[in-house]
C-alpha cells in the first residue's frame, strides 16, 4: 500500500503562484508514474493536470501547459506542481496520484482557490 499526502494549497489572487507537494510513504518501491488531477466541484469528474514518469517525462493538459510545471524527486518519493499565472478557473481540489504494479493510489486532496 502507498499513502500520499498533499500540501501547499490555499487562496491566491489571479496571476499569483502556488507550489503543491505530494509525498509518498508506505510500500514506495517501484512507484511508476506520479501525477496531479483536479476536481472543480463535487460530483464532477477528476481531470488530468499533469503526470510525470519515473524517468521525468512529463505530460500536461492543454489548459495548464506553459503555466504549470510538474517535477519529481525520486530520492524523496515526492512530486511537485509549480503553478504560475493562476486563473479563477484553476480553482479546484487538487489530488495527487501514483501508479505501482498496476494499482493506482490517491491522496486526500488539497484545495486551491484563485480569487480576488
Amino acid at each position: 500500500q502507498v499513502q500520499l499526502a498533499e500540501s501547499g494549497g490555499g487562496l491566491v489572487h489571479p496571476g499569483g503562484s502556488l507550489r503543491l507537494s505530494c509525498a509518498a510513504s508506505g510500500s514506495i518501491f517501484s512507484i511508476n508514474t506520479m501525477g496531479w488531477y483536479r476536481q472543480v466541484a463535487p460530483g464532477k469528474q477528476r481531470e488530468l493536470v499533469a503526470t510525470i514518469s519515473r524517468g521525468i517525462y512529463a505530460v500536461y493538459s492543454d489548459s495548464v501547459k506553459g503555466r504549470f510545471t510538474i517535477s519529481r524527486d525520486n530520492a524523496k518519493n515526492t512530486v511537485y506542481l509549480q503553478m504560475n499565472s493562476l486563473k479563477p478557473e484553476d480553482t479546484a481540489i487538487y489530488f495527487c496520484n501514483c501508479n505501482q504494479f498496476g494499482s493506482t493510489y490517491w491522496g486526500q486532496g488539497t484545495q486551491v482557490t484563485v480569487s480576488s
